[in-house]
């Protein structure tokens, strides 16, 4: 069952921000919370541009706020966007986290990484007749289109979740570890993850600089 931190707004899911009260007006005409959520994901998938390189070690850059006003994130920023907007029209949300391999991944994306491995790939949970419901809205449609795969849909009964292979049967996401579901975005512990993974972004910056006072106070 859902718990009211679930609903709540917090420094990351900012969701009593007006750019988010905005967005969520988009959709009070909906007959449905399975129709609220639906057309919300529709609109972070395809209304936020895909963009790895929005990655940022600072917190203020990465709340639910400052990526719909940006209009470009990436998966971890447009989980929390979307966590951030169902909790809006008061649907409980939970943002997830997995390591995955993106068999697709452009060259320059893998050489800036050094790794085929992408750590804490988010997703979101929405508590969608009495059960919670997971879904992907990262990769947007033109992105989609550009890389052969299907675009995700989301009909708030089915998990939607990266496919395996692209439409010619090349292998595309593959799911390696699940860290779990979250209240709450767990900054600290992506940024560990971070550090053990990607060390060389880490070069000359102290923890307590990416940390910050915003930070502390999740």
């Amino acid at each position: 069952m859902p718990q009211s931190a679930q609903l709540a707004p917090t420094p990351f899911l900012d969701w009593q921000h007006p750019a988010i009260l905005e967005l969520a007006a988009r959709v009070a005409d909906a007959a449905s919370p399975v129709e609220k959520a639906t057309r919300l994901f529709l609109i972070v998938r395809d209304e936020v541009v895909y963009d790895p390189y929005t990655a940022s070690f600072d917190p203020e850059q990465l709340t639910a706020s400052a990526t719909w006003t940006r209009k470009r994130g990436f998966c971890v920023t447009k989980a929390l966007l979307y966590a951030a907007a169902l909790r809006a029209v008061g649907i409980p949300s939970r943002v997830g986290f997995a390591d995955v391999v993106n068999h697709l991944a452009t060259t320059r994306l893998l050489e800036m990484m050094r790794t085929e491995v992408f750590v804490f790939h988010g997703s979101t949970d929405a508590w969608l007749g009495g059960r919670w419901v997971k879904s992907t809205p990262a990769f947007d449609r033109r992105l989609c289109a550009r890389f052969g795969v299907a675009p995700l849909e989301f009909d708030g009964v089915n998990d939607s979740l990266l496919q395996p292979h692209n439409g010619k049967g090349a292998r595309f996401m593959e799911y390696r570890v699940d860290h779990g579901s979250f209240d709450d975005f767990p900054f600290e512990q992506m940024l560990a993850a971070w550090r053990a993974t990607y060390p060389h972004f880490f070069e000359g910056v102290g923890v307590e600089e990416l940390r910050g006072d915003f930070a502390r106070e999740t």
